[in-house]
């Protein structure tokens, strides 16, 4: 029988999920932070060059940080004022990266009407899985929260996503790696592939050379890999690829036999972290019959 209440999806600015997709499956969106010295600002409401100038400036990466509790209470206590019947689905942000899991709960307290779920996603990872459930909800609106559970666990459990950070220079002024690494790897050319694996952001591979060959290569690696589903596919990327990248990209995927690709752009948390010029690749492997 049908929960005649329906859900509202609440994720975090971490997802990276496009406004226009925001918008169009009608997805709550609460805040992570960026820190530029003594300056702190909502991720999303800031020109992400603003990241770039700051490192530039300082030689200092900016520090994120999560969702904190009043943030989720509030947006939670205004969707239940304003939808008393609804559910709430949280798809949220990889736990095992930030507090905002925790910081989602302790601000969910007594509320009954809350569900949370960690997506052990980042970025894409989490994006792609807040616009499948949104897309199960367009076409069964009244699902029972049981079967939401089910079906994003399945989701989770099928998302592969890789990337290639833009600047290892992020991650040695992050303390990601340590001068020797980043000096050896500068050196040799070597491309860090980053994956989300149990959402943690585990180093698996290495690559060497220039992003237009690498980025093709990971794509070729990716496909066949994990054999993603057909009928979506993402590409992610971060201020400052070059758009020969990005088109050579879409052309290879389409090659590959995946006509429908959907390119997500780092905000600022993921920004801070990837560097400018990063690329991944992400999807669904398919189920098996």
């Amino acid at each position: 029988m049908e929960d005649s209440k329906g859900t509202l999806i609440v994720a975090e600015t971490g997802s990276d999920i496009p406004a226009e997709l925001v918008s169009a499956y009608n997805i709550n969106i609460v805040p992570m932070h960026v820190a530029m010295g003594n300056e702190t600002l909502d991720d999303g409401k800031f020109p992400i060059q603003k990241i770039y100038d700051y490192y530039k400036r300082t030689k200092r990466v900016p520090t994120t940080s999560a969702t904190n509790p009043e943030e989720y209470k509030n947006m939670f206590e205004k969707l239940h004022r304003l939808f008393p019947e609804k559910q709430i689905l949280h798809l949220c942000y990889s736990a095992v990266t930030t507090a905002t899991y925790q910081n989602s709960l302790i601000g969910s307290e007594d509320m009954d009407y809350v569900t949370h779920m960690d997506t052990k996603g980042v970025s894409l990872a989490q994006a792609a899985v807040v616009l499948k459930i949104a897309r199960f909800l367009e076409k069964k609106p009244f699902s029972p929260m049981e079967e939401l559970i089910a079906v994003t666990q399945n989701c989770i459990s099928r998302l592969k996503f890789s990337f290639l950070p833009g600047s290892l220079e992020y991650l040695r002024a992050g303390g990601r790696v340590s001068n020797a690494a980043y000096l050896g790897a500068s050196i040799l050319g070597i491309k860090p592939l980053i994956e989300i694996i149990d959402g943690k952001l585990i180093c698996t591979k290495k690559y060497r050379g220039k992003i237009q060959r690498v980025s093709l290569q990971l794509i070729e690696d990716a496909i066949c890999s994990n054999n993603y589903e057909k009928d979506e596919l993402y590409l992610v990327y971060s201020e400052g690829l070059d758009k020969e990248v990005m088109d050579n990209a879409v052309t290879a995927v389409k090659k590959l036999g995946y006509p429908n690709v959907q390119w997500i752009k780092t905000g600022g948390v993921i920004t801070c972290h990837s560097g400018p010029g990063a690329f991944g690749i992400g999807g669904f492997s398919a189920e098996q019959s």
